[in-house]
Parts: C-alpha cells; sequence; structure tokens
C-alpha cells in the first residue's frame, strides 16, 4: 500500500481560486484533470514526487453528483466550507480487498482534456461518507506512464499527513497496520501519515515541501 494521492474539496464556483492560491504557495503549476462522467465531479491536478498527487475537485451541477458516493462526499465537503476531503491509498490489486470488506470496487474513469481516458477502480467511498478520517483504495487499470503523477516534472513533495480518528478502525481498514508514536506503520509506505488530537474526524493537514525548498503546512 502507497499514498495514491491526497484530495482537497471545494464548490464549483470556488475552484479556480483554489487552485490559483495552491499552485501559488506550493509553487506548481496544476493541471485540468477533466470531468467524472460517473460521479458528477472535476478535477485539478498538481504531480508532485514520490507518484503522489494532490487533487482539487469540485461537483458539477449534474445529477451524477447527488447519486455516487464520491459526488456526495465532494459537495459535502463543499458545503460545509470546502477544505481536505481526503487520502486516497494505491494497491496494485483491489481484489483481496474486495473480499475483505465484502464488496466489489467501483469503476470510476476520467476524461482529459487531451482525449486520454484514465481508468481506475476503487473502493470505500462508501465508508468515507461515514467516516472521513478512512481513506479510500484505488487500482489503476490505465498504462503505468499515464497516472497523474506522471505529468510535468516537479519539486514539490508530500511531507506529512495528519489525520484524526479512530487508530483502532484505521488499523482495521488498511488490514492490519500498526500505529507507533502516532505515525503509521508497515504495510503502509510512501508517507508519514501521523495520528493528531482534533474534535472532527478526517484529514487535517497536509505539510508539503515546495518548489523552494519551505515547508508548507496546508489545514
Amino acid at each position: 500500500m502507497r499514498l495514491d494521492h491526497v484530495s482537497y474539496a471545494v464548490s464549483h464556483h470556488e475552484l479556480a481560486d483554489t487552485v490559483q492560491r495552491l499552485g501559488q504557495q506550493l509553487g506548481g503549476t496544476f493541471e485540468d484533470g477533466g470531468r467524472h462522467p460517473r460521479f458528477g465531479t472535476q478535477n485539478f491536478i498538481l504531480p508532485i514526487e514520490g507518484g503522489v498527487y494532490l487533487e482539487v475537485v469540485a461537483a458539477l451541477d449534474h445529477p451524477a453528483s447527488d447519486k455516487a458516493p464520491f459526488g456526495q462526499a465532494v459537495k459535502r465537503r463543499a458545503e460545509s466550507g470546502g477544505g481536505w476531503l481526503g487520502w486516497v491509498v494505491a494497491v496494485d490489486d483491489i481484489a483481496p480487498i474486495e473480499e475483505r470488506i465484502g464488496r466489489p470496487a467501483v469503476d470510476g474513469h476520467r476524461v482529459r482534456p487531451d482525449g486520454v481516458d484514465l481508468t481506475w477502480k476503487q473502493l470505500g467511498v462508501v465508508d468515507l461518507l461515514d467516516d472521513p478520517s478512512l481513506p479510500f483504495f484505488i487500482q489503476w487499470t490505465c498504462a503505468d506512464g499515464q497516472h497523474p503523477s506522471q505529468g510535468h516534472p516537479s519539486s514539490v513533495s508530500a511531507v506529512a499527513v495528519e489525520y484524526s480518528g479512530d487508530r483502532d478502525r484505521l488499523r482495521d481498514w488498511l488490514g492490519g497496520a500498526t500505529i507507533s508514536s502516532g505515525s503509521l506503520e508497515a504495510p503502509f509506505s510512501g508517507a508519514d501519515i501521523t495520528w493528531v488530537e482534533d474534535e472532527e474526524p478526517g484529514l487535517v493537514a497536509v505539510t508539503f515541501r515546495n518548489a523552494k525548498g519551505e515547508l508548507v503546512r496546508i489545514d
């Protein structure tokens, strides 16, 4: 398991301003990621080092955003003021997680402005609606070179992901990960995932190293 991306949700009319603001803070250029037809959402993405990316996502004025769990999650977060929606864990094979959780993954895709159709399977967004501290799982089914992190070269990196919630539930959700001194250990890798005290469960903040080498904490 590895960190795939972190997701920041806003309303559609705030999307452009948020992308510009975060891009200036991090010293990186976001790319238009296109639309998710099945979910009724649209995103912009910033590739960062280590095969990870930052997503800024908004719900469209489309029936799918009211029906699909991901669209619902994005709308709910935007309506509560916007901010971090969650973190996403990449796996090479989602089948064992389907078996453990007891339901099938959902197919997803989005068409980039250049016409490339990115495809994946995802599982756990329904659980994210119930407990925002839980990541959802993704298995990319497109070519390796089409992963969103493989865009323009980036000097931005994710340093730490802070979350608040039930550590025991998260351990079980990730298939037995252990938590020591606040940080998540094996079998999860690819980022420093740290538990912090907070009144509300969910992704609290992400600290990046920007293009100038400075640490930038976005909460």
